[in-house]
């Protein structure tokens, strides 16, 4: 999108002030050095907005690594790095979203997906410890380390719930592991799981970034892969902060990329079967592969800004766990790649790429003993082709305003949140919806998702009758066919509703995808129940007929 994220072009003399300052203690190097052995890099920065930032703004121990290229240079992962010159990004995007309290479940009662049908229709995942809604982006590493459902309560905050209100810095300015002595990844605490694995720490920060090979794979030389103990990677105390800025800014250019290696993956491969690959207009990227320390890394730079690509890094279906094979039966462990996977695909798609493509599904239910899919949080599938999209509105639009500096000029906020936060820039804007006011803006947004609430209410009674009703055919002794069948009706019901489950706009980024999958959940439910009780009745007949 022309508009998403507009990166504010600093003069040379500014840039070089700022670099010089950050070099204090390191002179800076002639680029034409350091261009000798990285094309990509000479490539990028040589022609980009960054032509003018010395290498030591962002890389420190350069003196040793020109004169021993074995002595890897530092790398500042940190805001504060691109904060140096971007100040008003810098400081938007530390800003703290209290619209909603930290640790705010989605299985309360009034929430997305509240109990008691929740823990029901999810026994045997972890996610039924805590399931948090979102807070603000620069917190996305701490609370991942902090839920109940991921690390079993070992890595807690210093000062007990007085971490809510501390203003976003590095995880273990807050944290501290109870458990230091091992990093072993087992439950501390009563009630809590270990769900959190290498992978899904890729969405939380990259800060480990040049440690980790493309899709995760071991490699030699790469201090973490797929198969690294999570808790052994944030002891390492190099995952410090979320969100990093270089997610979405190419650090050596200023242009837009993306570094999520299991997107680039879903982007570029030959079945061309994304959501972006049927688009006739999206946007073009090109693949690098920057790779120096043995092992291949790549990023993916974007012909123009696209949030549904950029902000697709993380605001995506994907699957981050190992599982079973559903067509051996076998278990599927990270050594496979498939456990690094996007399919950008809409919810519609979801049962066939799982189940007949990939041939893979998360967990086990504990009632039915059937397999099922674990969401993710699927906005940016579910935006693509809805009616905002067509109209060219973008994520950046609604949830980051545009205002004005101290410095009177007009800048993308990076203060990423709902636009009931900013009703009159989002909504009210670009002349869409002529005579509606802030009132009506919000109302709007409610009633919308007030109704897919209710029919997200709908679909899990029937779910839940779906899950009682097989039970019941196992106890009855039905035959494994018949119960076959049936756990697949109910695969098919759930997949149709626990995707809105996840995706975190209550379906307001596209309310007619949201009731056409919701409403056909319940229809997948009732064709199961009705398996089971053509089965029942069709077992009790002779019984009946002999009295």
């Amino acid at each position: 999108m022309a508009n998403f994220i507009t990166v504010i072009a600093m003069s040379a003399l500014f840039m070089l002030f700022a670099s010089s300052a950050m070099a204090a203690q390191e002179k800076p190097v002639n680029p034409k050095t350091c261009y000798e052995c990285h094309d990509v890099v000479k490539e990028l920065h040589a022609g980009g907005k960054h032509k003018n930032v010395n290498c030591v703004s962002c890389h420190s121990g350069l003196k040793d690594h020109l004169a021993d290229s074995s002595k890897r240079p530092v790398v500042d992962t940190s805001w504060e790095a691109c904060g140096q010159c971007h100040k008003n990004q810098h400081d938007t995007f530390l800003q703290v979203s209290k619209h909603r309290p930290a640790r705010d479940e989605k299985s309360q009662l009034t929430n997305r997906a509240p109990n008691p049908y929740w823990d029901k229709l999810m026994m045997g995942h972890g996610f039924t410890k805590e399931h948090g809604l979102t807070r603000s982006h620069p917190f996305m590493l701490l609370d991942q380390l902090v839920v109940d459902r991921a690390f079993g309560g070992r890595f807690q905050p210093k000062n007990g719930w007085e971490y809510v209100n501390n203003k976003p810095g590095k995880v273990w300015d807050t944290i501290v592991d109870k458990e230091p002595s091992t990093d072993d990844q087992k439950a501390f605490m009563r009630q809590t799981a270990t769900t959190v694995n290498p992978v899904c720490l890729q969405c939380k920060t990259q800060d480990h970034i040049l440690d980790w090979a493309y899709m995760g794979d071991p490699k030699a030389g790469a201090p973490f892969s797929r198969a690294s103990k999570p808790v052994a990677m944030v002891q390492s105390k190099k995952l410090q902060h979320g969100l990093n800025c270089f997610y979405c800014h190419d650090p050596h250019s200023a242009k837009p990329r993306i570094v999520r290696d299991a997107l680039i993956q879903a982007l570029t491969r030959p079945e061309a079967d994304t959501l972006w690959a049927k688009d006739p207009n999206h946007t073009k990227i090109k693949v690098y592969d920057m790779g120096m320390r043995g092992y291949t890394r790549k990023i993916a730079i974007l012909e123009k800004y696209d949030s549904r690509l950029q902000c697709g890094q993380c605001h995506v279906e994907y699957n981050c766990n190992p599982g079973t094979d559903t067509k051996t039966g076998e278990k599927v462990t990270f050594a496979d790649d498939r456990t690094n996977h996007f399919p950008y695909k809409d919810v519609f798609q979801l049962y066939d790429h799982y189940e007949n493509q990939i041939h893979m599904l998360d967990f086990k239910h504990a009632l039915t003993g059937g397999l099922l899919w674990k969401a993710q949080h699927p906005e940016s599938e579910t935006y693509y082709n809805s009616a905002h999209a067509k109209a060219g509105v973008g994520c950046d639009t609604c949830h980051m305003e545009k205002v004005k500096g101290k410095d009177g000029k007009t800048f993308t906020s990076h203060y990423a949140v709902t636009p009931k936060e900013h009703i009159k820039s989002s909504c009210l804007t670009g002349g869409c919806h002529k005579g509606w006011n802030e009132k009506d803006a919000v109302y709007a947004i409610d009633s919308v998702k007030a109704y897919t609430k209710g029919k997200m209410r709908k679909a899990e009674f029937w779910i839940d009758r779906l899950i009682d009703k097989i039970v019941e055919g196992k106890k009855a002794g039905l035959d494994a066919a018949v119960i076959k069948q049936a756990q697949d009706q109910h695969l098919r019901a759930h997949i149709l509703w626990e995707y809105w489950t996840a995706e975190n706009s209550d379906g307001f980024h596209n309310p007619e995808m949201a009731r056409e999958s919701l409403t056909q959940s319940v229809d997948e439910s009732m064709k199961g129940i009705k398996m089971i009780d053509d089965a029942l009745a069709a077992k009790a007949a002779p019984a009946a007929a002999a009295k």
